[in-house]
């Protein structure tokens, strides 16, 4: 059988990804064994297609799924999010406000590798280095992540001692944020930087402080005016009166 899967495809050996998936699609809809019935030249069509094409494909299935890739590289660190609630006349004048927050940082023994310094992640033995592992169903071939590895085709056998292989430790830190004036409910502010840490290098991800504006006795926000509720009786209503109450 020939070995060469470009050519098993009909693809130069330079194809891209969209033209070696067109190509399996090609091959497999013109082969399957549904319009071949009892056709063992067909038969074998179809499969020496789809081998070629769980070589040369990028995980994906022929009606354009992607499954779990093997993650090798640098991994950014997740966002996080922060729900902070500030007074009417804070986000009306602007304000500086200290945070605390919990958030797992980039472990500074390992360097977000997971290792004990001066070892080395071992190959998976269940997907052998590829993070994929294949399931036979009938004439198809399906590609899934390593439960394994979880698609990384490595397997920490020798683990920091700080963060368990996980590459993050766990840690408070109080941040600092101004707070621009005329700020209203629902106003994102991104702190870059501030997320969950990276891990292989990677870098670390953004904390969204999101502000909750709370209610004034008095003053009512409605876009950019601001509306007083003041209460009178119906004397001081029908006969005028002075009264004094703090502005915004």
């Amino acid at each position: 059988m020939e070995t060469d899967f470009y050519k098993r495809l009909g693809v130069a050996p330079d194809a891209t990804a969209e033209e070696i998936k067109k190509a399996y699609r090609k091959l497999a809809m013109k082969y399957h064994p549904d319009k071949n019935p009892d056709d063992k030249a067909a038969e074998d069509q179809f499969k020496s297609a789809a081998e070629a094409y769980e070589i040369l494909g990028d995980f994906g299935d022929m009606f354009g799924g992607r499954s779990g890739q093997r993650r090798q590289g640098p991994v950014a660190g997740n966002d996080l999010r922060y729900d902070l609630g500030i007074s009417f006349m804070d986000a009306v004048h602007g304000a500086e406000k200290e945070i605390e927050i919990t958030k797992r940082e980039t472990c500074w023994t390992c360097d977000g590798t997971g290792l004990r310094p001066g070892h080395k992640a071992s190959t998976c033995t269940t997907c052998k280095g590829h993070g994929q592992v294949v399931h036979a169903q009938g004439f198809f071939r399906v590609q899934t992540t390593c439960p394994k590895c979880h698609g990384e085709g490595t397997i920490i056998t020798d683990p920091c001692n700080d963060c368990q292989g996980e590459g993050l430790v766990r840690k408070t830190k109080k941040v600092s944020l101004k707070i621009p004036a005329g700020i209203d409910t629902g106003a994102r502010m991104r702190l870059r930087g501030e997320g969950e840490g990276g891990r292989k290098g990677g870098p670390p991800g953004d904390l969204y402080v999101i502000m909750h504006v709370e209610p004034h006795e008095f003053f009512q926000r409605e876009g950019s005016e601001i509306h007083c509720l003041f209460p009178l009786t119906m004397a001081q209503a029908a006969l005028g009166a002075s009264r004094n109450r703090s502005s915004p």
